[in-house]
């Protein structure tokens, strides 16, 4: 453990720099420079390249005797290369926050910590040593919230002939999950080593899969605990009575029903009074409730602690789409045996190829062999879709369809970079990401890498004067219907891209943010894509046009499947709302979002709709979605293999306050 009284002098020591490597998938992608310069000043310069993405921050820092910052300012620019210029300050009794999205003030009537919109990491290492000098290790946050530090472990590590003691710490307070990061017997930042994203001080990179492993084990820990305590086994069957019911199949409600569930499955469902009810069943009162099958998200990118949102919410089944290999597998299994709370997956295996965009993965294909190779351990490993993306090779598409349905899987992805969507489908493919993919399509004279950040620019500048009912379009919607190719819209990430604006709370994430946590509802007010205030109304006309095509889409035959590729849980309802928006009758985006998946993914016989012998994955939502699509939000309830998760006790894990659905006869 450190030493308080070392670790404070050193903290002040003048002239200490600290340089660390920032990896994505294990690649050096950019570099933390810590450095102070006299007694409580410090500066960081930060920056890393995501695909032509990432911000470049220069902070300044000053803190005083008790480790508590007195003064900000960072400059820079951030994720999507818009200005940064945030500032804090304490000064005449008042502490004052300024920022492209919000300003505010608060009393310095006692000590506080300004968690910045832009850090750098530096003010996470000052952040942590606050609260271990801090009573009760815990420390009020600005601009709300507090927060709270705990000791996880310490260990050593060698790298060379380097040794050196750390110690893992989990932050409480500052997100819906602890935040982890090590520190050093001075109480320096060491590393803060994701799965996908990783810092480490620079000469102990060999560590990294170490440290990595010991943190995930940490949140493993928390989340195990969560998994024993929350769920409820019906041991003698569970019945709903008085519920209304969704049937996916002919996508009408019934009223006045009866649904009994023994182990996993449902076995019995009719009108109220006409089922038998096994002896000592736990009863569900579901009047002004519809229950559901468990909900479809068609596009995540899980992580351990995602299960939790996501069953909260109704989601019972998740395709992922890009994901580390192994750890995807390790979250598949803990979700299977009930080690964590968590939805059935079924996974795609990634792959893209060599460029200064590749994506965050560690399967890069520039070759056939390569491809080969990639493709059957995949299949090996239990994928059943391949995913690939924008720095493919254009001429290697045929080959990997051909070894991808080789194989019995099939083929997505984004469209490579060079290439238009309707070559990709003469190609092969099955399915298409991202609504985005299907406007660049008539837009190649403009945009024809899509590899940068051009993808979503692009659109929001000429999305607007795409003709909808042109020959070209109607041609293309013609051939999607003609191969059977599956789109995947995600259109909310664009609605978040396109209409939000700094300062103003995300259209995205509106409904849901009062019942988050402070810090995290802050995020949902930085804006989406930077657009100029000449471009504003373009950019959202151009949203409009997105949001018509998929309307356009269903109503032409092409299968549309709900996924989000964002915050879990949440983000699909949004998804549902908008798809009712382009012009989907409520009742089919709920069989779209449920049967409709389930039927691609080859899982219909055993889930997707209500019926005797098939899985008890389900959901009871207070009101009724299939009438207001809104209401799919009033989660109150999911079961998943006859399992019951009381939804209000689970958000209440993650600092979600359930203001919508929340409580229902029977489970008080």
């Amino acid at each position: 453990m450190a030493n308080p009284a070392s670790a404070s002098t050193s903290a002040a020591a003048p002239g200490y720099q600290a340089n660390y490597a920032l990896l994505i998938s294990d690649r050096p992608s950019g570099e933390l420079v810590i450095r102070d310069h006299s007694s409580g000043q410090h500066t960081a310069t930060f920056w890393f390249l995501d695909r032509g993405r990432g911000p470049r921050l220069r902070s300044e820092i000053t803190i005083d005797e008790r480790g508590v910052m007195t003064r900000l300012a960072i400059r820079g620019h951030d994720y999507w290369k818009s200005p940064v210029d945030e500032n804090f300050a304490a000064e005449g009794g008042t502490y004052r926050w300024q920022s492209k999205s919000e300003k505010g003030e608060s009393p310095a009537d006692r000590p506080a910590f300004y968690v910045s919109l832009n850090g750098t990491l530096a003010d996470l290492e000052l952040l942590a040593r606050a609260l271990l000098t801090a009573p009760d290790r815990s420390l009020r946050l600005l601009p709300a919230g507090n927060a709270r530090i705990d000791t996880v472990e310490t260990i050593s590590v060698q790298a060379d002939d380097k040794r050196q003691n750390i110690t893992l710490y989990a932050i409480t307070g500052l997100s819906l999950t602890p935040t982890f990061l090590w520190l050093d017997d001075d109480r320096r930042l060491f590393a803060d080593a994701g799965s996908r994203f990783a810092l480490i001080r620079k000469g102990w990179e060999s560590a990294k899969d170490t440290l990595e492993e010991r943190q995930k084990q940490a949140s493993l820990r928390l989340l195990t605990d969560i998994a024993r305590r929350i769920p409820r086994r019906a041991e003698h069957g569970l019945v709903f009575r008085n519920v209304a019911v969704f049937d996916a199949t002919s996508a009408t409600v019934s009223p006045a029903m009866t649904v009994v569930v023994s182990g996993d499955r449902i076995t019995g469902v009719g009108k109220e009074g006409t089922i038998s009810i096994p002896a000592d069943a736990l009863s569900i009162d579901g009047s002004g409730h519809t229950l559901l099958p468990g909900l479809w998200d068609m596009h995540v990118h899980v992580s351990e602690e995602d299960g939790i949102l996501h069953i909260a919410s109704g989601v019972t089944s998740a395709r992922d789409l890009a994901n580390e290999t192994e750890s995807v597998l390790d979250i598949k299994r803990h979700y299977e045996r009930g080690e964590l709370i968590g939805p059935r997956l079924i996974l795609a295996g990634f792959m893209d190829g060599t460029s200064d965009y590749t994506g965050p993965t560690k399967v890069v294909v520039d070759t056939e062999e390569q491809a080969r190779a990639a493709i059957a351990r995949y299949k090996e490993l239990g994928f059943e879709q391949i995913k690939i993306y924008s720095s493919i090779k254009p001429e290697l598409v045929p080959a990997i369809a051909r070894l991808t349905h080789g194989h019995g899987l099939r083929l997505s992805g984004h469209i490579p970079a060079f290439m238009t969507a309707e070559q990709a489908v003469e190609q092969g493919f099955d399915e298409i990401q991202h609504a985005n993919m299907l406007m660049l399509n008539f837009m190649f004279d403009k945009v024809k890498d899509t590899r940068t950040p051009a993808r979503f620019t692009s659109i929001g500048d000429h999305g607007a004067d795409l003709d909808l009912e042109s020959g070209p379009v109607a041609a293309f919607i013609r051939l999607l219907v003609r191969r059977n190719v599956v789109v995947d819209p995600t259109i909310a990430i664009f609605e978040n891209m396109f209409e939000a604006r700094p300062g103003q709370m995300s259209p995205t994430y509106a409904a849901i943010s009062e019942a988050l946590p402070v810090l995290a509802r802050r995020q949902m007010r930085r804006g989406g894509l930077p657009v100029e205030k000449a471009k504003d109304a373009r950019y959202r006309a151009s949203f409009r046009v997105m949001l018509r095509l998929i309307g356009l889409l269903h109503k032409a035959g092409v299968h549309i499947v709900a996924g989000t590729d964002a915050i879990a849980g949440f983000t699909l309802h949004r998804e549902l709302e908008l798809y009712v928006a382009a012009g989907i009758a409520a009742p089919e985006v709920l069989k779209l979002a449920t049967l409709g998946s389930a039927q691609l993914m080859k899982r219909d016989r055993t889930l997707g709709s209500i019926e005797p012998g098939k899985l008890a994955d389900l959901v009871l939502v207070k009101g009724n979605p299939a009438q207001r699509i809104s209401d799919i939000r009033n989660t109150t309830l999911t079961v998943k293999g006859g399992v019951v998760y009381p939804a209000v006790e689970l958000y209440r894990t993650v600092g979600v306050r359930h203001q919508l659905g929340g409580h229902v006869n029977g489970l008080q």
